[in-house]
């Protein structure tokens, strides 16, 4: 990245707070370092990979720079702006404009085949509901095995023990990272409970969402 594309990537990231701060609840882009450690558990080859909430792209690159081929990559962007920007830095990757609470509703994947997701999504400034939807609906795609990444700025897993309880799903601290504006912690969530349940929730909570 060239200072004049960081530069830019501050400035619509900024932008993009100020408009919306709940949706987007950080005043930059993710640093080099939280996005190697969000990546760092991801194998080349393993499959096609689901990114929820790219932005500008900090863990989409750092996804390639690991080696996952750009065409494995689906990314669902909600806001537009960003969406298109996605598209034109990364034109071999699949993007979709569409709300992550909706995963459910499409069939994005032909199976449940994704090796991983990667979530740079506001969970923290989210309702439950959407929250349980979100994450019901990417398991619906996730292989047996397979993680859903999530970082936070709190001191604690974003997600409610509840919820995990409620999904059948258990999460684990990876590590964190002090180089980053703000400091944050990474969690790999992953099931505890059969296939079945969490398509039964995914219906439900899409919805209610």
């Amino acid at each position: 990245m060239t200072a004049v594309c960081l530069y830019s990537d501050y400035l619509q990231f900024f932008r993009s707070w100020v408009a919306s701060p709940l949706r987007v609840a950080a005043v930059a882009p993710s640093g080099d370092a939280l996005a190697r450690l969000m990546t760092s558990e991801i194998v080349p080859g393993d499959g096609p990979v689901l990114e929820l909430g790219p932005g500008t792209g900090a863990f989409t690159r750092a996804l390639l720079e690991r080696g996952l081929r750009e065409n494995d990559l689906t990314l669902v962007e909600y806001g537009s702006d960003f969406a298109r920007l996605l598209e034109h830095r990364f034109p071999q990757a699949r993007v979709l404009w569409m709300d992550a609470s909706q995963l459910a509703s499409y069939d994005l994947f032909p199976a449940a085949n994704v090796a991983a997701v990667v979530s740079g999504l506001p969970l923290l400034s989210m309702p439950p509901r959407k929250i349980m939807a979100i994450l019901a609906g990417a398991f619906l795609s996730i292989r047996p095995g397979g993680g859903f990444y999530q970082f936070t700025y709190g001191p604690r897993c974003p997600v409610p023990r509840a919820i995990l309880d409620r999904l059948g799903l258990k999460a684990r601290r990876i590590g964190g990272t002090i180089r980053n504006l703000p400091p944050a912690s990474v969690y790999r969530i992953t099931r505890r409970q059969p296939f079945g349940g969490l398509r039964r929730s995914s219906q439900a909570m899409a919805a209610q969402a």
